[in-house]
């Protein structure tokens, strides 16, 4: 139990997965950071203006996650040349929906600011705060997509490394100037946005670059393909009705949050960006047992892709226990770091208790998520998601309707993950998912 032969493995593909998969997490956890020693306005503004970032972001981590589950089932079947052309259809993808996303949401940012915040959305200065932050950061939205992309296809060739590189890099990068801009030349909140959409495309290029050169080798063309781009977004739905149940429910979350009042707000921004910056670290694991699962069932080798997935609970259970007892150890500190309102500290210390007590859970959660999106059991996980999003959302509302408090809402999201804990455990016990062939 202790040791297994695939661990060499697991951890080759999972520790350097680490750093791409919280490129995002990190880029908002360092805004958080700054923008929350800027006052308590600018956090609520942030708040608000992320939600909506974070929505489009995991919605379209299709992108990253069925590009990978293509891309490692075909090279699994010796298919290579199928693999190359998969991944320039799915940068050409990104590029557009990254495009339409930015461009919609743009001329959309009032109502959505206004939407998600209730009142808070409504007062000047912190619907100020929030529009201006997510309206300069939809400028690399399509970079970021075009990241996702590329590192799908990364990810199906079991390259992890360069990710890893790019995501810690551009992570640095993007620190570095907003703590410049805005401690050193006095600049707000927008100096917060534009550093990270810098760091973005910075980081959007490098992924074309390397995907270009990686697919000429297989003699791949780079233009578009739109008979294949048409069957990509329809092959994505699944994973797309998956992330939205996901996203609404949590966008729900804010929402309630929001009119409870700012400092409930504000702690929950701080407790929910620790809760999504853990989420991705234990989302290592399902990102090595997505390739790993697609490469085994392409390969047609059902038994070591059973094998390896129990290997791939244990580990995603054992890192939620670890990142438990980091929140446990942490908490008196994280807090500060993240705003100097004693009162919205305060509030933060206690939802760390509700953090730290669903991360077991989680974990698990999350390594049986990629264990079935590497085997393509994507209308599932759709299904169960949508289920689990059914019976959280009316509790969330409940929250609100009865007065019940910041706390009972954190109950609510640990029912939640619950209830996916349960339908996950029970497909992966069957043989359903268990597909083999190039697909």
């Amino acid at each position: 139990m202790w040791r297994s032969p695939h661990d060499r493995e697991i951890a080759a593909l999972a520790i350097p997965s680490f750093g791409a998969l919280i490129a995002e997490p990190l880029y908002l956890l360092a805004d958080n950071a700054v923008i929350g020693h800027l006052g308590t306005e600018q956090l609520d503004g942030f708040a608000i203006a992320s939600i909506v970032l974070l929505l489009g972001h995991s919605v379209f981590t299709f992108l990253a996650y069925g590009t990978t589950a293509a891309v490692s089932r075909l090279l699994g079947a010796g298919e290579e040349k199928r693999a190359a052309h998969q991944a320039v259809q799915s940068m050409w993808l990104a590029a557009l929906i990254g495009t339409v996303f930015a461009v919609v949401a743009w001329f959309a940012s009032a109502p959505l600011v206004a939407l998600i915040g209730g009142d808070l959305g409504q007062e000047g200065s912190i619907r100020a705060h929030a529009l201006t932050y997510l309206r300069i950061s939809l400028v690399g939205f399509p970079a970021l997509l075009l990241t996702l992309a590329g590192v799908g296809y990364l990810r199906g060739l079991k390259d992890t490394k360069r990710p890893f590189i790019v995501a810690i890099g551009s992570a640095v990068f993007n620190l570095v100037l907003e703590v410049i801009l805005i401690y050193g030349f006095g600049y707000g909140i927008g100096a917060s946005a534009l550093s990270t959409v810098l760091a973005q495309w910075l980081a959007g290029v490098l992924y074309l670059w390397w995907v270009s050169h990686a697919v000429r080798a297989q003699g791949v063309a780079l233009l578009p393909d739109w008979s294949v781009i048409g069957r990509l977004a329809i092959a994505g739905r699944d994973l797309l009705f998956r992330t939205m149940a996901l996203r609404g429910s949590l966008v729900v979350a804010t929402g309630v949050a929001a009119r409870l009042g700012p400092v409930d707000l504000a702690a929950h921004q701080i407790s929910f960006e620790l809760w999504s910056f853990f989420a991705y670290a234990q989302d290592a694991v399902a990102i090595a047992a997505q390739a790993m699962i697609g490469h085994l069932l392409g390969a047609s080798n059902g038994s070591k892709a059973r094998e390896v997935s129990q290997r791939i609970l244990q580990l995603g259970t054992g890192l939620g226990v670890i990142s438990a007892i980091v929140v446990l150890a942490l908490r008196p500190l994280l807090p500060g770091i993240f705003s100097g309102d004693e009162a919205v500290q305060a509030l933060t210390a206690f939802l760390l208790l509700h953090l730290a007590v669903q991360q077991p859970l989680n974990g698990a959660v999350f390594a049986l998520d990629g264990i079935l999106i590497g085997a393509n059991d994507l209308w599932f996980l759709a299904k169960a998601m949508v289920g689990a999003a059914l019976v959280y959302i009316p509790l969330g509302i409940a929250v609100l309707v009865f007065g019940l408090g910041i706390g009972w809402l954190w109950a609510a999201l640990a029912v939640f993950m619950v209830v996916r804990f349960v339908a996950l455990y029970a497909r992966y016990r069957s043989d359903a998912w268990m597909q083999v062939g190039a697909g």
